[in-house]
């Protein structure tokens, strides 16, 4: 392809998410000139949330869209963030950016600066040794080329900065942070947290760590969290962790980060002579120009699918299959968190209580199973933990009542209706070499770029899993009491977690593995991924905490090298 070369750098970021949002940050304060590249139209902090102070009445159909909006997003319209008017511009054009599904994925995508971190969920925990250590343990996989303690002080980093809220319970399975205040469980909520405690001596509950700011801490250009629960909109508060509110305007202070929205990166430069990357070429996505950018670092953290399909596309004489992909595990070991298993109850008590505020954030009951060789279970390996909530809603339902009318009506239909509680598993997928996604050279984007074929599932172990997830959830909510217990058990569809992972692998042997324990291509050291491609295990916590903490590492390792190259060649 016919392009040029626009200008140099000394680091280039592709894409602007939780990982992306991090690397311009820590290569911007350590003096990096860095280009920071974003596919999709630009999003500015506050200015930017068209939706963020609208009331349902402020919708038309009171957030509800009809079905003939969703004719572009086939694929997003199954998130139901998608399916709503207060956040469905947040979501992509599946007609333009099209894949293959070999079998049923759910890809959730956003396009835009700051990417899925204007619309995560927000539950941040610390992945341990029984995470770090699990493949080589059980053979599944291959050994992370890292433990607990060489990110430990990235975790604190990110924790510190960002904001994350909750408590520490000395628990092996789930590493104790770096927390502010944690966000107050509810009267019913607390009511299933004693009956765990009192009933269960292998587990407990507490509430959500959550990366949203509570305490005094001061956090620049951010205030607390307001318990709206609007996230999803974007936060004008700041409350919540979002590339947008916090990293890049922490990188635009430097006044070493240039951001260029509507840039789609389709290439990694590798220079067979130099033996290393050169650069990164773009597509402008308004008008398709071709552009050539030079830099001495690359990170690629536009998010897991599309850092491999960037890699994949990335060929040369030297790297004929993808960049770096001298193992051939680039676009294999696709991993995602299977959930949406538990159940929900009522409960009669507490009709005199009610709560303030919206919490945006659930109740955790962290990894019981498989810990220690008490909890060993025979039928899966791994493990899963529980998020959910309890809530109390007006009994609308007194208003289709035809015999009510004027202000009996009135006042049934503002009166609490009953305490309803739900807890849903998520639990750990194994890392098997037959769950990928390769390039499709014959059905191309909107941009004439060559597209991913994405052939994943569940197996055995997750589904043995599912069961035990299901059990346990009713015997909690039964044994405290709860009524009306109901299982829930929906269809595992392999990407609709949104946790997808592991395709550019990190290791310790460049035969089995894409990424060194720095996050480095193995062959082409100065090429890092940070984003979730990067996983070796999927463990079961939610991964955004670590993907953040990985890259600040990252970064750190990338500027050291930076400054040493330069002082040799400089002196």
């Amino acid at each position: 392809m016919n392009t040029h070369i626009t200008a140099s750098y000394d680091a280039i970021v592709v894409g602007t998410g939780i990982s992306g949002g991090w690397a311009a940050k820590e290569l911007c304060e350590n003096g990096l000139k860095t280009l920071v590249l974003e596919r999709g139209r630009d999003v500015k902090h506050i200015q930017d949330y068209p939706t963020m102070h609208h009331d349902p009445w402020d919708f038309k159909f009171r957030g509800k869209m009809k079905a003939k909006t969703f004719e572009r997003k086939p694929v997003q319209k199954r998130y139901g963030g998608a399916k709503n008017e207060a956040s469905a511009h947040w979501f992509v054009d599946d007609v333009d950016n099209p894949y293959t599904e070999i079998k049923k994925f759910n890809w959730i995508r956003g396009y835009h600066v700051g990417g899925r971190s204007i619309m995560w969920g927000r539950q941040s925990y610390r992945l341990g040794d029984l995470d770090f250590t699990a493949n080589k343990l059980d053979g599944h996989g291959v050994d992370w080329p890292i433990r607990y303690k060489d990110i430990a002080p990235w975790y604190d980093k990110v924790e510190q900065y960002i904001g994350v809220s909750g408590e520490n319970h000395g628990l092996p399975q789930l590493p104790d942070g770096k927390l502010s205040e944690p966000m107050e469980l509810n009267c019913v909520e607390k009511e299933l947290q004693k009956s765990i405690k009192n009933n269960f001596d292998d587990r407990l509950m507490m509430p959500g760590r959550a990366a949203h700011i509570t305490g005094n801490a001061l956090h620049e250009g951010r205030s607390k969290c307001q318990y709206r629960s609007r996230c999803i909109r974007g936060c004008p508060f700041g409350g919540y962790f979002s590339s947008n509110s916090s990293t890049l305007p922490a990188a635009e202070r430097t006044g070493n980060m240039t951001l260029r929205p509507n840039s789609i990166a389709f290439e990694i430069v590798y220079d067979d002579q130099l033996k290393k990357a050169t650069g990164v070429r773009v597509i402008d996505a308004i008008t398709k120009e071709k552009l050539f950018f030079k830099a001495d670092i690359i990170f690629s953290c536009a998010s897991t699918l599309g850092t491999t399909g960037l890699l994949l596309q990335s060929k040369s004489k030297r790297f004929p299959n993808g960049l770096g992909n001298d193992s051939g595990e680039l676009g294999h070991n696709l991993m995602d968190h299977h959930f949406k298993v538990g159940a929900t109850a009522t409960f009669d008590g507490h009709q005199d209580s009610y709560y303030k505020g919206k919490r945006p954030a659930s109740f955790y009951i962290p990894r019981f199973r498989n810990v220690d060789e008490k909890s060993k279970r025979k039928d899966f390996i791994r493990g899963y933990g529980y998020q959910g909530r309890a809530s109390r809603g007006a009994d609308w339902r007194s208003g289709i009542k035809e015999l009510s009318y004027g202000l009996q009506l009135k006042e049934e239909g503002v009166k609490p209706g009953e305490w309803s509680i739900g807890i849903t598993a998520f639990g750990e997928c194994l890392p098997y070499h037959e769950n990928k996604v390769t390039l499709n050279e014959e059905l191309l984007d909107a941009w004439g770029l060559p597209t991913l074929n994405i052939d994943a599932e569940f197996k055995e172990n997750e589904f043995n899993m599912r069961k035990d997830m299901k059990e346990q959830a009713v015997k909690m909510l039964k044994t405290a009491g709860f009524k009306n217990v109901k299982p829930k058990d929906e269809e595992p569809i392999i990407g609709f977690a949104i946790h997808e992972m592991g395709t550019a692998r990190m290791g310790r042997d460049p035969k089995t593995s894409v990424l060194n324990k720095h996050n480095q291509l193995h062959s082409v050291p100065n090429v890092y991924v940070t984003d979730g491609a990067c996983m070796t295990s999927s463990a079961c916590q939610n991964p955004s905490l670590t993907y953040m903490a990985l890259t600040a590492r990252a970064a750190n390792h990338a500027v050291q090298q930076f400054k040493k190259n330069k002082k040799e060649t400089y002196g």
